[in-house]
């Protein structure tokens, strides 16, 4: 009954939600300056903080918490020490840098198989990372409180309740303040349309940004300037960054006079471009890849 009533009034919120956060569709015009990067994939990327400072960012990713659904959590940040972010995700914010967790990631330990279970995360990311306490829920950043949550799903079956998550996090503003929301975001793979169990979760409307990965993908290579107009087309309130990989090796690399000549102008036509997302730290301080790209986003 708890839970029906909970998902009840959740369902009920949503066209409120939609107006606080986003507010009628984007209106960017032609570039943005904004660069999302994912960091805690290499403990040799350097600190959150160095990120921050660097200049290149407007928004840091901290990725994955990897492991969740059943009753257990796992935050994964490839070796970095715990101690002392608390304070660099607080340096970032000071310097007007929001710094989100991305849950999903590679691996095989998390799903959100019932709503039961999705309500469950969202107590969990609540108490652990943002404004929430509570008894034997440990908060590894201590008192620092994230500004949002982005869905990076390689997996998950028609089960799966990523919609129920959103809008449960959806209801919550970070600070308390009016205007200021929490960044609801996603970043999947460029295919349209989207896996059922993003989809769903999408097709809320109360997703500030998606990040669509256009490397890493045979289909994306090709005809990614399509999906991309689809997906901008689909989801007008929602602003669309376009994700690119900062590693020449990695399949999909886009040379950055390719980015001036095409991924540029291709995506900014579309009156709800965001910016771009880099993936990620590590690959971008050997590659220098931002400072190259920066100024077309």
């Amino acid at each position: 009954m708890e839970l029906a009533s909970r998902r009840a009034a959740s369902l009920l919120a949503v066209a409120a939600i939609a107006a606080v956060f986003l507010a009628g569709p984007a209106t960017a015009v032609g570039k943005t300056g904004q660069v999302t990067v994912f960091w805690g994939r290499n403990k040799d990327e350097g600190t959150l903080r160095e990120a921050c400072d660097s200049g290149l960012y407007t928004m840091v990713i901290m990725s994955f918490l990897n492991v969740y659904g059943h009753g257990k959590y796992n935050l994964d940040l490839s070796g970095h020490p715990i101690a002392g972010i608390g304070d660099d995700i607080k340096h970032c914010q000071f310097i007007g840098v929001p710094v989100s967790l991305s849950i999903g990631g590679f691996g095989n330990g998390y799903s959100l198989p019932s709503n039961r279970s999705a309500l469950e995360l969202f107590d969990y990311l609540w108490n652990a990372y943002f404004g929430g306490s509570k008894a034997g829920v440990y908060r590894p950043f201590g008192d620092a409180w994230l500004d949002g949550v982005d869905l990076f799903l390689e997996h998950g079956t028609p089960a799966d309740r990523y919609d129920v998550l959103a809008l449960e996090l959806a209801k919550h503003n970070i600070r308390g303040a009016p205007g200021k929301p929490l960044h609801l975001t996603a970043t999947p793979r460029c295919t349209f349309p989207p896996s059922s169990y993003l989809g769903r979760a999408v097709a809320t409307g109360i997703f500030e940004r998606i990040h669509i990965r256009i490397y890493d993908d045979d289909n994306c290579e090709a005809y990614w300037h399509l999906a991309w107009d689809k997906w901008t087309a689909v989801y007008p309130a929602t602003r669309f960054y376009v994700g690119m990989t900062a590693s020449e090796m990695t399949h999909g690399w886009v040379h950055p006079k390719n980015v001036y000549y095409d991924v540029a102008p291709s995506t900014q036509k579309a009156d709800n471009y965001g910016g771009f997302m880099i993936w990620d730290r590590y690959y971008d301080k050997l590659s220098n890849y931002t400072s190259m790209v920066k100024a077309y986003a």
